[in-house]
């Protein structure tokens, strides 16, 4: 039985990372960042300076803004969110542009008024926004999660100077999260308490999953895999959630649910749970409570591995999600945990390259072999303690992985960036 503060800390993170967002959680990061700066300065910029961490541009260079009109890149979603951004909207900040701050935009991107330079800085998500106009001036910065302003200086007069690492935005405590009582909240969890936000994943999540699959956004692979594969449940789920991802890398400006920061974790973690329980026809409160499940593993690996890394976030999800079905068809503790462990000992490797179309690739592949791992599981199959990276316990091997993708995988994301740059 969960005491009371581990069980209302664990429905505090729910709350805390099942949240809308609108298109790449680092692009609207920006753009929430110059809305802010834009409401400060008190009037549109003439000169902006963006200085990015090598996360954030990686994350950034690639991606189609929502609500743009098909702009790309970093600049585009500086000046978006500095003409046509509502910051009150958080991370939906660019879901009310009109048609003439569009235009604008493109305007003032033609004009060459944002530079970008790269931020030297050991903290992977992190940028300060420099604006001017005539003699005034704003600075604003932003560092270890998307929404959390550390700094904002107007006219040389600071205004906040707050280098909040623990985030006061995040109120619960992610370090009381192990796998035996996620398993337990989610047997338990009045499911009254959890309804508004899981609904909500599950609406939004599946809305822009079929719009992926018509095919608009990206190579389409959402169709290409319902169209080359079998008709079966793993395809159905693989194409459906390639395509949500696909969709919104790809600049729809349907809102997603996202995990962990990050709108691609949020569909992988999620969707596939959704597609298969419809499938097989089980009951409302077996998919929450498989949500719920997935959703707080996610968190619990990415505690380890930290928002942006050169580890590909795909795999954390569909891990969770693995286990998830395990879960939610009733396979036990040690199941469950063949599950986890059967997928790490298969996919640490995929690395992250930066947010584009083909996460949606990696996501498909990812979830092809989180399900092998459920077969396996539920065959009584596990891989031995110590082949690889494979630890004694669960516990252990997920905090190993997480120290491979947040330490190990430093100077695999230094050449990424590198090769992302220079090409």
């Amino acid at each position: 039985m969960l005491n009371e503060k581990i069980y209302q800390n664990y429905l505090t993170i729910l709350k805390e990372e099942l949240v809308p967002a609108m298109g790449c959680t680092e692009p609207i990061a920006l753009a929430y960042g110059a809305a802010r700066a834009r409401e400060v300065l008190g009037r549109e910029p003439e000169k902006i300076l963006i200085r990015c961490s090598g996360n954030i541009i990686k994350n950034v260079r690639c991606v189609v803004i929502p609500n743009s009109g098909g702009l790309v890149g970093i600049q585009a979603g500086v000046i978006l969110g500095a003409v046509g951004g509502d910051a009150s909207k958080n991370m939906e900040v660019l879901e009310s542009v009109k048609d003439e701050e569009r235009a604008r935009a493109k305007q003032l991107l033609s004009a060459g008024i944002c530079q970008v330079e790269l931020l030297d800085s050991p903290v992977v998500l992190h940028f300060v926004i420099e604006m001017q106009a005539g003699e005034e001036s704003v600075l604003l910065e932003i560092k270890y999660a998307h929404l959390n302003v550390t700094k904002i200086i107007r006219n040389g007069e600071i205004l906040l100077d707050q280098d909040n690492q623990d985030q006061q935005t995040e109120e619960a405590d992610r370090t009381l999260l192990n796998l035996e009582d996620i398993r337990e909240f989610a047997d338990t969890v009045e499911l009254s308490e959890v309804r508004e936000l899981i609904d909500a994943q599950i609406s939004c999540n599946i809305a822009i999953a079929k719009e992926g699959m018509t095919g608009k956004y990206g190579l389409g692979i959402g169709r290409v895999i319902k169209e080359s594969y079998s008709d079966d449940i793993l395809t159905r789920m693989r194409s459906l959630t390639a395509a949500a991802s696909e969709a919104r890398m790809g600049g729809c400006d349907m809102p997603v649910i996202i995990n962990s920061g990050s709108g691609n974790q949020g569909i992988a973690c999620s969707v596939p749970l959704i597609i298969y329980a419809r499938e097989m026809e089980l009951p409302d409160y077996s998919l929450y409570r498989a949500l719920i499940f997935s959703n707080l593993l996610t968190v619990y690996q990415k505690l380890y591995i930290g928002k942006l890394s050169a580890f590909c976030g795909a795999v954390s999800a569909s891990c969770a999600v693995g286990a998830a079905i395990t879960y939610m068809v009733g396979g036990d503790l040690n199941r469950i945990k063949n599950t986890i462990e059967n997928t790490l000992a298969n996919i640490p490797g995929i690395i992250c390259d930066g947010a584009k179309i083909s996460c949606a690739a990696k996501i498909a592949a990812s979830l092809d072999a989180a399900y092998l791992a459920h077969h396996l599981a539920m065959n009584g199959q596990g891989y031995a303690p110590y082949t690889g990276i494979l630890q004694e316990e669960t516990s252990e091997t997920i905090s190993c992985v997480g120290l491979i993708g947040k330490e190990g995988m430093k100077e695999t994301d230094k050449e990424i960036l590198k090769i992302m740059i220079e090409h």
